[in-house]
């Protein structure tokens, strides 16, 4: 945000300072500033990044149906999604073909599709994390 705010800020020291040398030293400094923040910030959202890599890292080293929360929620996920989209269909198609009028309750989607592309990290982030070149 800083960074947008450099042209104005040089355009309010021009005015300020009316002596150039002094205008470009202040202006040298406010662009410091902006970088040392910026770098602060991204150094901040790396060390953030590296420490959930190491609990991912951690947690992929058990076994599919053990090791804590991940391969609980995803085992949830596939049920409720194996019995929104396969199972309900097809138990109530047969029982309609045999006279029965059962239906199953509805899931609501939209919650278990959030929390199945979190887990599965469909929020672009990979692809961020390609171009990038990490591996």
């Amino acid at each position: 945000m800083l960074a947008n705010l450099i042209p104005v800020l040089g355009s309010l020291l021009d005015k300020v300072i009316p002596d150039p040398k002094l205008a470009a030293e202040a202006k040298l400094k406010a662009l410091e500033m902006a970088q040392k923040g910026e770098l602060a910030n991204l150094d901040a959202e790396t060390r953030l990044a590296l420490g959930q890599m190491k609990i991912n890292k951690e947690e992929a080293g058990t076994d599919m149906f053990r090791g804590g929360w991940r391969p609980f929620t995803g085992w949830i996920c596939a049920l409720g999604l194996g019995t929104q989209f396969i199972l309900a269909p097809v138990l109530t198609w047969i029982g309609r073909l045999f006279g029965s009028n059962i239906d199953f309750p509805v899931l609501d989607m939209s919650v278990l599709l959030t929390l199945l592309f979190g887990m599965l990290g469909l929020g672009t982030l990979r692809t961020q994390e390609k171009l990038k070149g990490v591996k």
